[in-house]
């Protein structure tokens, strides 16, 4: 039986896709070739969903066309970089904040629940900075817990990301992980790839 697993979010999760390569270089390309190995027996067919720049107000208007209509039977949800980091670099444009990020994403997972049976993941947002006392990290916070709480809320695996980026961070990581502060390098979605196989790996033994 086909399996379908969406990988939806930003320019995190979208990293690298083109016309011709639809799953992209990222933690997507990991996951996806990880998972096509260790279940050979499975037919899973995965859809990387990210889009550059997106918010979770971006999330929610492309919700139904990119998500809901697939009909998946696993959704992996990393958003939030933006929604902070657009107040740090845009401060002129209309911002999300905590509560009206948390407003938003409960009413996709609510939808997700309500026309769909797939089983959910949230990630949570990475990092700002690779200093774990930024001012994007600092922000990032009330984020990190709304995820939290969603998780909770929806039953849904929570991926622990941004405590991962924190945890290497402080404990003496001197490799970089991001190009720019925010996009991966090649070890950056290798710690997301490895977070989300600890915590969401188990998913698929069944």
């Amino acid at each position: 039986m086909k399996q379908r697993i969406v990988f939806i979010g930003d320019s995190i999760t979208f990293s690298g896709k083109t016309e011709t390569d639809s799953i992209g270089t990222g933690y997507v390309r990991l996951l996806h070739d990880c998972l096509k190995v260790t279940y050979p027996e499975r037919d899973m067919e995965i859809f990387n969903k990210g889009i550059s720049g997106n918010r979770v107000s971006d999330l929610a208007e492309r919700w139904e066309r990119d998500v809901l209509t697939l009909q998946p039977d696993f959704v992996s949800i990393s958003i939030g970089i933006n929604d902070v980091w657009r107040q740090l670099d845009s401060p002129e444009i209309e911002q999300i904040y905590p509560e009206q990020y948390e407003v938003i994403y409960d009413s996709i997972l609510a939808d997700l629940k309500r026309k769909t049976n797939a089983a959910i993941v949230l990630m949570e947002p990475t990092v700002i900075v690779e200093d774990s006392e930024s001012e994007g990290n600092r922000k990032l916070v009330p984020y990190v817990e709304i995820v939290h709480k969603l998780a909770d809320r929806y039953g849904a695996t929570l991926v622990p990301t941004h405590q991962a980026f924190i945890r290497y961070l402080k404990n003496g990581g001197v490799h970089p992980i991001t190009t720019d502060g925010v996009h991966m390098n090649s070890m950056g979605d290798m710690l997301m790839a490895k977070t989300w196989i600890q915590a969401a790996g188990g998913l698929f033994k069944s």
